[in-house]
């Protein structure tokens, strides 16, 4: 299986990330509802095509990850967290989500950060093993945070240095 090919999101993107995004919406990761038509913009103020690495293969977008800061504050600016991570169904178990979580880690390095945060629900079972396998750590539990699909869910939130 080839590796996938990484790289900095383009505006011209949008479309397929919107697309991507839809098709792989789920409660076990999402806490926003399902998307409704008419669907807005990928990208936004707070989300710029700058701040996502996608992951292609055969030239096709199969995953992405958004990169962030997790406040406004300048006390902060070392920190970047993981604020979205997507993989198409038909690149799962391809290597698409470990590749993307390396290199947002590189990226968050060359971006001067000290440290990369994310949150996982904790029902997550897949992402948290992928978590830990590439260094991040529970740093922190929020007991049943999220009422999700009928059942209470824990928020769980796990960094790392870089």
């Amino acid at each position: 299986m080839p590796e996938p090919n990484i790289r900095i999101a383009l505006p011209d993107d949008d479309e397929e990330l919107g697309a991507l995004d839809r098709a792989t919406w789920s409660h076990l990761h999402a806490v926003m509802p399902l998307p409704q038509p008419p669907y807005s913009s990928f990208f936004d103020a707070r989300h710029a095509p700058d701040d996502h690495l996608v992951a292609e293969l055969d030239r096709r977008i199969v995953g992405y990850v958004r990169l962030g800061f997790p406040t406004e504050l300048a006390c902060n600016a070392h920190v970047r967290q993981i604020q979205g991570l997507a993989v198409a169904d038909e690149a799962r178990g391809k290597g698409v989500g470990r590749a993307l979580i390396r290199a947002a880690v590189e990226e968050a390095r060359r971006r001067g950060a000290r440290r990369l945060t994310l949150r996982v629900l904790g029902h997550n079972a897949p992402a948290r093993q992928l978590y830990e396998a590439e260094g991040f750590a529970v740093e922190g539990v929020l007991p049943e945070e999220f009422l999700l699909d009928g059942k209470y869910v824990d928020d769980v939130f796990m960094g790392r240095p870089i």
